[in-house]
C-alpha cells in the first residue's frame, strides 16, 4: 500500500507493506497441546475442522488428543469468579479433571468459533445453560445425561445387547447441597429414584465390536445406594485400535490406554459394577454439523425435553 505525504516543496511517497497471515498461518504449527494455543488459534482451528467434512465424532477424536498430558485437578473449573461458592473459572484449559474433560471437549466438537464453544459448554454444564452451584449437572447418569438428550443418547442397552442388566438408586440433591454446607435449597430438584442401564464389567469385553469412536462412557460403582458415577472417560478409535481416553488423578493426568489393557486393570478394582455408554445423537453425527448455541431450544423440543 503506498501513503501520499505533501511536504513544502516535495511531495514523499511511503510504501508500506503488510503481512496478512493466511488462517493456516494463525493456527500454531504445535498444535499438540490445547493449552498452548491462545483463544483467537482456537478460534481459527474451530473453524477450519467445521469445514472438514468431519462429523462430530470425529471431532472428539481430534479434540480430545489435544488434551493429551493436561494436568488434573479437582478444581480445575467452578461457576466463575462471582459465585458463592465455587468460584473457579467457568473454563479452563491448563488443567481438567474427567467430567469437565469430556464437557470441553464436547463444546469444542460441536462448535465452530470460540464464542459457540464458550456457551455451548455453559448448555453442556447447566441445565438451560443457567449458572450456578444449584443448577449444574452434578450427577452424570442424574442431572448431565438426562440434561444433555438433545446431544447426546444413552446407548446402554443398544450397546450392551443380552449383557445390559439394571441398577437403581436414590439421587438427593437435598444430601447433596447440604454436604456443602449449602442451606439455601430452595429451586433445587425433588429427590429422585432412578433406573440405569448398564453392562457388568465382567462382560465388557463381550461387547466391545459394539463400541464406537467417541463414545462417552461413565464407570459405575458398587454398592452405593445414593450415586451411580465414579468416573467417565472417552472411547476412541485410533489406527485400527480401541482406546481409553481420560483425565484421571490414577495418574494425575490426561492419557490414553490400550482397551485390553485398561479393562483388565479395571476389572480387579471391586468398587465397580460396570459401565453405561453414551453416544452423539445419530441425527446430529453427520459431517459438517454444528450446533448454534441458539438452536439447542428447538434441539430440545425434538428431543422431547421441553
Amino acid at each position: 500500500m503506498q501513503m501520499r505525504f505533501v511536504v513544502p516543496g516535495a511531495i514523499l511517497i511511503i510504501t508500506l507493506f503488510f503481512a496478512i497471515p493466511s488462517q493456516a498461518q494463525k493456527i500454531p504449527q504445535n498444535t499438540s497441546t490445547i493449552s498452548a494455543m491462545t483463544s483467537q488459534q482456537i478460534d481459527d482451528l474451530m473453524k477450519m475442522k467445521a469445514a472438514e467434512n468431519l462429523s462430530i465424532t470425529d471431532r472428539i477424536a481430534f479434540y480430545s488428543e489435544l488434551f493429551l498430558g493436561m494436568p488434573y485437578s479437582w478444581t480445575s473449573t467452578g461457576d466463575g469468579e462471582w459465585a458463592l461458592y465455587e468460584s473457579w473459572p467457568l473454563m479452563n484449559l491448563d488443567s481438567t479433571n474427567c467430567m469437565v474433560y469430556c464437557e470441553h471437549v464436547l463444546a469444542l466438537s460441536i462448535s465452530d468459533s470460540w464464542d459457540n464453544f464458550f456457551n455451548n459448554l455453559q448448555q453442556i454444564r447447566y441445565q438451560n445453560g443457567i449458572i450456578g452451584m444449584r443448577t449444574r449437572n452434578h450427577y452424570t447418569m442424574g442431572d448431565w445425561l438426562p440434561e444433555n438428550k438433545w446431544l447426546l443418547d444413552d446407548v446402554s442397552r443398544s450397546t450392551g445387547g443380552q449383557y445390559t442388566k439394571t441398577m437403581t438408586r436414590t439421587i438427593s440433591h437435598e444430601t447433596f447441597f447440604k454436604g456443602k454446607g449449602i442451606t439455601d435449597l430452595r429451586y433445587v430438584k425433588p429427590d429422585r429414584e432412578i433406573t440405569i442401564d448398564y453392562i457388568p464389567m465382567k462382560d465388557l469385553d463381550k461387547i466391545r465390536d459394539n463400541l464406537r469412536n467417541g463414545d462417552i462412557a461413565s464407570l459405575l460403582l458398587a454398592d452405593k445406594t445414593d450415586i451411580f458415577s465414579a468416573h467417565m472417560v472417552m472411547v476412541i478409535k485410533k489406527d485400527g485400535k480401541l482406546i481409553i481416553r481420560e483425565s484421571s488423578n490414577s495418574q494425575w493426568t490426561t492419557f490414553d490406554t490400550p482397551w485390553d489393557e485398561w479393562l483388565k486393570k479395571t476389572q480387579k478394582r471391586k468398587q465397580y459394577a460396570g459401565m453405561a455408554f453414551m453416544r452423539i445423537r445419530a441425527d446430529l453425527n453427520k459431517p459438517n454439523t454444528v450446533v448454534n448455541p441458539m438452536d439447542i431450544y428447538s434441539l430440545k423440543k425434538k428431543a422431547g425435553q421441553l
